[in-house]
């Protein structure tokens, strides 16, 4: 009694009710209103109570997707609208939770939607299990849907009503763990309609394996089975067309033949035996009055090779019937020509085949080592896929098992729903009203009943010696059945011209009346495949023992066969009682499939169509059953939980004792005390109007409560944020504070013992810093530079610190753009006067240097040597160049170091200095007077290759540094360049030219 609530009365008028169980009346008028009415809208699904009413829509609906999956995961009925989803759901969840074996029973006539239902069903059981994806689960889970393919090939076909119409009944164990999570299953198999193998009506077509092997198959393949790939040049296939998608459809199958785990060996052998069929049925036969010949002996060769027996033996199993006698002697009797035409169409292989596909099946997926001491309790879910009541106008022995079937299924559908409810109302200390409906049980026993059912009457005259011919066994239905209210016949009723004598007879179902006609029912009834047969199909089987299982009646000899096989009606009615208490100890779930129209068509509707299905499968009884006494029910917390907000004592909890007063307090509010009744554990609604009140409201309060939840989550959300920022920040200062001490720590240590190194920590690696430490970083590390020197400079007499202090002006100014500039020699700065560099002409220029130190007062010489001057018009000459601290001098050798020239050294005159990269000894002074002094310095006799040029920069830039405030500007170029004029010196270079200037503080350039 669970309604679709999401839907409001407002969804309602526009796609109908959700629920047949909240009609405002119960009828067939208005029940068939509502379900067209969703048809159209696209609603095929609609409840009764927790039943599933499906109409086939013929078309592809955006309803199957793993969205859908998820938003009904979990979920009851009630809380989204109705869907085969939410019922498969609602099976799973009472087998987890409560550890009940389920089944799910799918009904309907074909074309209705049994078989797509049953694959949803399928997909979404798969789906929702097995979270981890645990290999042997998804094994068993892919074996379990592939099974469908290989059981449609070769269970369904297409006819008149249905393209994909299974002609067989299906019901599928699947087994579950502990956990949810399928471990195996088995499959049962109902009422193979194995005549179709043989004849089909006029516009149908035959199995679909026939096709998918003949369209199918290469021609390789088809030469070697002795086939042609054209359907019309066989018996068995030439009434039905070929499909379109007969060849994928054939490599689906082959696939999941090997995916469930069929050998290669198997897999041949099912399509050999499929060829001998096909062939088999081209076999035809002649009579010359005494014995019964074969016409086509080439087929007949054919199939010996594809059995691999002899030729004869199969013409003599054909044509030849061996007896036994009383007496233990064996006999031939030759067949007739009809004998032999039943032979050949009993011989039609097709129904062991399929039995033998099903078992293999299920020795695959079968629940394997099951200990359930180990393993805890094993639950199934069950999924009954069975032909719907059949009416046709000409109804058989097909009809009349499938029919006899569904009697059974309504019997036990009646039973169920009468019992839930009845043990719901006990339980709930309701009184239970009793509820007028039909109970078939009378017709159940007018066919199966022992002695005087039709099924023991048909047995009796299979059984009988002598000729028994159909219009026999009918005579002996209508004596032994004349006074059964549900049966009748044109004898029993003369004036009843829809039936025909000695042909027809009239049963009244349950789901209306339907006229069967009795020709060919006693041989439909017999088992007419002989021993015969069966011996030569174990014998050709012996040397594989997978197929050897379809025959395991043909290993008897013919002396020791001495009691008949079981009639088709007996082992057809043994089966379905066994499948009827397999269902009983489940707790159903049901699916009713309804076709809306014979044109396969997605928009007609066929009202009369429709309304005949409703009847038939009990509908509307169905949903007086619910509406008996209380139209909904549902548990006092979950109706609390929908409608608390409707009431001021239970919004938003209340503080009553129990739920029940607080649900009593909802009732009252709203004035419907004469309209409910309360259980023990749920509150029962009479009619759906109050329902329909309650939800109307809730439907207004809820935007109104959403904006209040929203108002405050949203606050919620924000003080959380905040909080979070707040301690992010927190967390962040915490740990900056950490990072910065750390690196403190991490500096002190590896510099605590930096004053005793030998190299003052030179070689200790600085640690990385923390992004806030990185200019502090730096300042750290030029401080310890700075002491670092000072600790070195210390160490250094006073007589050489002038000589390091120039190199150290020189190796800044230079910055490594000179490889070699005398870093490594000591600087004897005045060479003119040092004798070991020039013995000739050391007197006679200290001599000079003493008169010019008189003269012009100069406190020291900064630099002195030989060098060559270069003019404008590129000649050289020898010159002497001294540099003091108060003028640079020009001097000529040759005349006893006459003063040529003498320039100002301060920074006014001297603006800059330019020397090459190279290993030349090119040095440029520039003056404010913008005729700069070109020279190239030489070394004399202290050291042939000496570079003089480092040290002549380190003096000057040092002189300045120190006299001036201010730096020399140098210029480094792999040329020379003066102004007024451009001299080129060869050179090899050593770096890459790079340019570096000081600007002095007074801006000169």
């Amino acid at each position: 009694g669970l309604v679709a609530g999401r839907e409001t009365e407002e969804d309602g008028l526009e796609f109908g009710k959700s629920d047949f169980v909240l009609l405002d009346e119960v009828s067939m008028e208005q029940f068939m209103e509502n379900l067209k009415l969703r048809f159209e809208k696209g609603r095929i699904y609609t409840y009764i109570g927790e039943v599933v009413v499906s109409v086939n829509p013929y078309r592809q609906m955006d309803m199957y997707g793993k969205d859908s999956i998820e938003a009904y995961r979990g979920r009851e009925l009630y809380e989204n609208p109705p869907h085969l989803y939410a019922v498969s759901d609602a099976a799973y969840k009472a087998m987890k939770r409560r550890a009940k074996d389920t089944c799910i029973v799918i009904s309907g006539e074909s074309g209705a939607g049994k078989t797509e239902a049953s694959k949803y069903i399928m997909q979404y059981i798969a789906a929702i299990t097995n979270p981890s994806q645990r290999a042997e689960v998804e094994s068993v889970k892919n074996v379990l849907l592939k099974s469908n393919c290989v059981l449609e090939a070769f269970g369904n076909a297409k006819t008149n009503r249905n393209d994909n119409s299974s002609r067989f009944g299906k019901y599928m164990d699947i087994n579950f763990n502990f956990n949810g999570d399928p471990t195996g299953g088995h499959i049962n198999n109902y009422l193979l309609e194995k005549s179709r193998v043989v004849q089909q009506q006029e516009g149908e077509r035959n199995f679909h394996s026939f096709y998918q092997l003949l369209r199918g198959s290469s021609d390789e393949i088809l030469e070697s089975l002795h086939l042609q790939n054209d359907p019309a040049l066989y018996a068995c296939t030439k009434e039905g067309a070929t499909s379109n998608n007969d060849r994928s459809s054939h490599r689906a199958v082959m696939n999941a033949l090997q995916v469930i785990g069929f050998s290669k060996e198997e897999i041949n052998s099912i399509y050999q035996i499929l060829a001998s069929i096909l062939l088999l049925g081209n076999v035809q036969f002649e009579s010359d009055g005494e014995s019964v010949q074969i016409l086509q002996l080439e087929a007949v060769n054919h199939i010996s090779d594809l059995t691999a027996t002899d030729p004869e033996s199969i013409s003599k199993s054909l044509l030849y019937r061996t007896v036994a006698t009383g007496g233990g002697e064996v006999i031939e009797k030759g067949h007739t020509e009809q004998d032999a035409c039943f032979g050949r169409d009993a011989f039609a292989l097709y129904e062991r085949l399929f039995g033998w596909i099903v078992g293999r099946i299920n020795s695959v997926i079968e629940v394997k080592n099951y200990n359930p001491v180990l393993h805890g309790k094993n639950t199934v879910i069950g999924v009954l896929d069975i032909y719907g009541f059949e009416i046709f106008d000409n109804n058989s022995f097909e009809q009349f098992c499938i029919n006899y079937c569904n009697e059974k299924l309504q019997q036990l559908f009646i039973e169920l729903i009468l019992r839930q409810e009845q043990d719901e109302y006990q339980r709930e200390g309701i009184t239970w009203q009793e509820i007028d409906y039909f109970n078939n049980q009378i017709i159940v026993d007018l066919v199966e009943q022992p002695h005087k059912g039709i099924i023991s009457i048909l047995d009796e005259a299979c059984l009988t010696a002598g000729k028994v011919t159909d219009m026999v066994c009918l005579d002996s239905m209508d004596t032994k059945l004349a006074q059964h209210p549900h049966y009748t016949s044109r004898k029993l009723c003369p004036t009843d011209k829809t039936m025909d004598f000695k042909k027809h007879f009239r049963i009244r179902h349950y789901a209306g009346d339907v006229t069967y006609s009795v020709e060919g029912f006693l041989d439909k009834n017999k088992d007419l495949l002989f021993q015969d047969f069966k011996r030569l199909m174990y014998n050709r089987f012996s040397s594989s023992p997978f197929l050897k299982e379809m025959w395991p009646d043909g290993q008897l000899s013919i002396t020791e066969v001495t009691k008949r096989p079981l009639t088709a009606a007996t082992l057809f009615k043994n089966s379905i009682v066994a499948l009827v208490d397999k269902l009983a100890c489940k707790e159903p779930y049901y699916v009713r499939c309804i076709k809306p129209n014979e044109m396969k068509s997605p928009v007609l509707f066929d009202d009369a169509r429709c309304q005949h299905q409703v009847a038939y499968l009990g509908l509307l009884e169905n949903v007086m059953v619910r509406r008996a006494g209380f139209a909904y029910r549902q548990p006092y917390a979950r109706f609390l939980q929908r409608y608390k907000m409707t009431c001021e004592y239970t919004w938003p909890n209340h503080l009553m004792a129990s739920d029940r007063e607080a649900v009593e307090a909802i009732i009252t509010q709203h004035g419907f005390q004469d309209d409910v009744a309360y259980g023990q554990t749920k509150l029962f609604v009479r009619t759906p109007r109050s329902l329909f009140t309650l939800e109307q409201e809730r439907a207004a309060l809820i935007p109104i409560l959403v904006l209040f939840l929203q108002k405050i989550w949203r606050g919620a959300i924000a003080r959380m944020r905040c909080r979070r920022m707040r301690a992010i920040y927190a967390i962040m200062g915490c740990y900056k504070r950490y990072k910065v001490k750390a690196h403190f720590w991490e500096v002190e240590r590896r510099f605590a013992n930096v004053r005793t190194m030998p190299d003052y920590g030179k070689s200790v690696e600085w640690p990385t810093p923390p992004a806030a430490l990185a200019q502090f970083h730096n300042n750290t590390v030029m401080l310890h530079r700075r002491w670092w020197a000072r600790q070195i400079v210390k160490n250094i007499p006073p007589s050489d610190m002038l000589d390091v202090r120039a190199k150290v002006a020189a190796l800044t100014a230079l910055s490594g753009e000179r490889k070699d500039w005398g870093a490594s020699r000591a600087w004897e700065r005045d060479y003119l006067a040092n004798v070991r560099d020039c013995p000739q002409t050391s007197s006679s220029f200290s001599r000079i240097s003493k008169e010019l130190r008189n003269k012009d007062e100069y406190s020291q010489v900064l630099f002195s040597g030989f060098c060559r001057k270069v003019n404008r018009f590129n000649k050289s000459t020898d010159r002497g160049l001294l540099v003091t601290d108060k003028y640079v001098y020009k001097l000529e050798p040759k005349k006893q170091y006459k003063v040529l020239k003498r320039l100002p050294l301060d920074a006014v005159s001297f603006t800059g200095l330019s020397v090459t990269s190279g290993v030349d000894q090119m040095v440029v002074l520039h003056t404010s007077s913008q005729d700069d002094v070109l020279l190239c310095l030489q070394q004399g006799e202290l050291c042939p290759n000496q570079d003089r040029v480092g040290e002549l920069v380190g003096v000057l830039v040092d002189y300045f540094t120190r006299s001036f405030i201010c730096f020399l500007l140098l210029h480094s170029s792999a040329h020379v360049l003066c102004r007024h004029h451009s001299v080129s010196v060869p050179h090899r270079p050593e770096k890459q030219t790079t340019e570096e200037r000081t600007h002095s503080d007074r801006g000169q350039q």
